[in-house]
């Protein structure tokens, strides 16, 4: 019986982990491009955690052509 109890619980708790790894996270970050030089300031959304948002970014912006010079902030969205 106590084994059924514990059921709802574990998959209670596997829900929480699993909405946790799907968080997305706001980057306030600087970047620039070379030739001619371009520099910018935005706000983005990363579909990553903010422990990993930085990491994300980068690949992002390198998709545009872009480097990454400085991340501002970082806010759980």
């Amino acid at each position: 019986m106590k084994q059924i109890a514990r059921l709802p619980l574990i998959a209670c708790g596997l829900i929480l982990v699993a909405t946790g790894a799907q968080a997305a996270c706001e980057v306030e970050y600087k970047a620039k491009r070379d030739k001619p030089l371009e520099l910018y300031y935005d706000v983005t959304t990363v579909n990553a955690p903010c422990a990993s948002a930085e990491a994300a970014l980068r690949v992002q912006l390198a998709q545009k052509g872009l480097t990454l010079l400085k991340v501002m902030s970082k806010k759980e969205k």
